[in-house]
């Protein structure tokens, strides 16, 4: 695990600095994003492949959507990227952001973790009917001793946790702060692990609740079954299979523990790289990352009716969430992962297509750019809508037949 800490910043954005505690907020994440390595300690997540060409900085003719250019500005698009089966046939980048440039993923992240989950259930190392405990029993007497792996992957219990990203007082701050985001404060956990075993529940599991504590106890889980850190399991079997164009890095606490729930950075074409092997059925072009079924499962989508309580479903009335993915549920079938600040990675498996967009809104949540990028997203979708020609199913190493079938 090669690590880099923090050192000055070259900033160019307001006149006051970013700080620890400001970074991710407008306008200093529209450098921030960018530059994340300038903060905060990360590790390299290795491709061990040579690069391959930056490519143009934008591209936009190739696709029949109104006003597009603008509705890309008006979202705060820092990269734009679509990639259809192996062509990329889209692609934008703002003024003084490259095609090589890494970008925070946010929650994007989340979906990465599920998939090295799904590596290790495939191969018979985890068990999502097994109790969180039984891997790490240091979770005992917390809100994890009692729900199973596959409760957390959806994320179906329910937690003493605020999502409230602008709350001082939320746990999602907290966890921020024991995670070396934001500055400590006295009586803060000394790092993820032990605010993870500090988390309290009423121990209810079957309905959904959006916490990102979650991803961090899933990428526990990992780092107890390999015998890795989180940075280096999430090379092995996942980056090192997409013959990506650069490193990725995340970032790391003072334990060395990867951020796994947020703190992912990647270029828009590493990043399409991980959608192109989902709706590959799970193969990378380097080897396979996940079954057939595993992937196909989470193109299935979960179960609607946990979603109940969730303000997805104020744009999507039959969406879910099932092993880190968010599944629309809509007719065309699109799943995503979804990152605060605009991030998302966005399947359309009718055309073929993956849909990148990097993004820096000035607010961590908004419901109305959240409904302009997802309408966006639709109407590049449907722009595709021609029929496609049989494709090659891309050739698959053969992987170890799992001990339990993917539920």
């Amino acid at each position: 695990m090669t690590t880099t800490g923090p050192h000055p910043a070259r900033y160019t954005g307001a006149a006051e600095q970013p700080t620890l505690d400001t970074w991710q907020e407008g306008p200093h994440n529209r450098w921030t994003f960018a530059h994340l390595g300038e903060l905060l300690p990360t590790a390299s997540v290795t491709r061990r492949f040579p690069a391959a060409p930056a490519g143009a900085t934008e591209r936009l003719s190739s696709l029949a959507v109104p006003r597009l250019r603008q509705r890309l500005e008006e979202t705060y698009t820092d990269a734009f990227l679509v990639l259809q089966r192996n062509e990329v046939i889209a692609e934008y980048y703002r003024p003084g952001f490259a095609p090589d440039d890494l970008h925070l993923v946010m929650s994007v992240s989340k979906s990465m973790c599920g998939l090295v989950v799904g590596a290790l259930v495939d191969s018979g190392d985890i068990v999502t009917s097994a109790r969180v405990c039984d891997y790490v029993p240091e979770l005992a007497g917390s809100a994890y001793d009692g729900p199973t792996v596959q409760h957390v992957l959806d994320m179906a219990l329910h937690l003493n946790y605020s999502e409230a990203y602008l709350d001082p007082a939320s746990e999602v701050q907290t966890h921020d702060r024991s995670s070396g985001w934001r500055t400590r404060q006295a009586g803060d956990p000394e790092d993820t692990y032990a605010f993870l075993t500090a988390l309290t529940g009423n121990g209810t599991a079957g309905t959904f609740q959006y916490c990102s504590a979650n991803t961090d106890v899933l990428a526990w889980i990992i780092e107890r079954v390999t015998g890795l850190r989180y940075s280096d399991a999430l090379s092995k079997y996942l980056w090192s299979k997409l013959d990506a164009d650069r490193d990725a890095t995340i970032t790391v606490d003072s334990a060395g523990f990867g951020f796994a729930n947020g703190g992912v950075s990647c270029t828009a074409r590493d990043l399409a790289r991980v959608g192109r092997l989902m709706l590959d059925g799970g193969v990378g072009p380097s080897g396979r990352v996940v079954s057939e079924g595993w992937a196909g499962s989470i193109l299935a989508g979960g179960d609607p009716e946990a979603m109940a309580d969730s303000s997805f479903t104020a744009l999507h009335p039959h969406g879910s969430y099932t092993r880190q993915w968010w599944c629309t549920g809509n007719e065309r079938g699109n799943v995503t992962g979804i990152g605060i600040y605009g991030q998302y990675l966005w399947l359309d498996p009718a055309t073929d297509t993956v849909i990148v967009k990097m993004s820096t809104w000035p607010e961590p949540d908004s419901e109305h750019l959240h409904g302009l990028q997802n309408q966006l997203l639709l109407d590049v979708s449907r722009s595709l809508d021609e029929p496609l020609a049989p494709r090659e199913v891309p050739a698959e190493e053969t992987a170890p037949e799992s001990k339990e079938n993917a539920a």
